[in-house]
């Protein structure tokens, strides 16, 4: 799971505040560092012996690489999003009935 870097940056109290460049290239760097490490589209990643030895927030939802599944965790336990489903990849059929006419328009 990621986290957000701490930070020590000054708050500006007034609306007409300048920033000095130090303290405004610090930023963007903190904002490089902790965006970088951070995929939004994804949910983090982790087999069976991961989330043994993990501690996880309530809310949190991960994708369990063992089940092949996401699940949140409940503030207890962690809880499948859904059921696998099993979807055919090809269709084959064989069958003796006779004399099959089709028409199309």
């Amino acid at each position: 799971m990621s986290a957000l870097l701490p930070t020590r940056l000054p708050l500006s109290a007034q609306v007409n505040d300048k920033v000095d460049a130090e303290t405004f290239n610090r930023l963007i760097r903190i904002l490089e560092i902790n965006l970088g490490g951070i995929d939004f589209s994804i949910s983090p990643h982790f087999n069976a012996t991961e989330i043994s030895q993990l501690k996880f927030a309530t809310g949190a939802i991960i994708y369990n690489t063992t089940l092949e599944i996401h699940q949140a965790f409940d503030g207890t336990v962690l809880r499948n999003l859904y059921e696998h489903q099993s979807y055919a990849t090809g269709l084959e059929i064989t069958a003796n009935v006779g004399t099959v006419t089709v028409s199309t328009p």
